[in-house]
């Protein structure tokens, strides 16, 4: 009586199994948990869209964004990638350069060998 509904209505309510749209719903909504939580919470309604196409689903990118919204699964952004270069700040030996940019020392094959890294 409190909300407005009738006995009978309340207990069909109660008694009547899920429909075929929010069984699907539910479906998609455990393989869509599963994919943005299998790749670290990176990916979002574009990648996890095509997660779902690979298995067979056929699935709008919209619904995956709206459910996913729904159960506010939201996409971490990543930082942009940095190149790290060489820590020249250290108090490691540093090897000798005996060459000292001095390519033609050698007369004979295998007295010099030169590589780069």
């Amino acid at each position: 009586s409190v909300l407005g509904v009738s006995r009978s209505g309340y207990y069909k309510w109660r008694t009547t199994p899920p429909s075929d749209r929010k069984k699907r719903r539910e479906q998609l909504l455990a393989r869509i948990e599963y994919h943005f939580y299998d790749n670290d919470a990176i990916y979002g309604s574009p990648k996890i869209t095509q997660k779902l196409h690979e298995e067979g689903f056929t699935v709008g990118e919209k619904t995956v964004g709206r459910l996913m919204r729904a159960r506010d699964l939201r996409s971490e952004a990543m930082g942009k990638f940095k190149v790290q270069t060489t820590d020249s700040n250290h108090d490691f030996p540093i090897a000798p350069n005996w060459l000292n940019q001095h390519f033609d020392v050698c007369t004979k094959p295998n007295q010099v060998w030169v590589t780069d890294i």
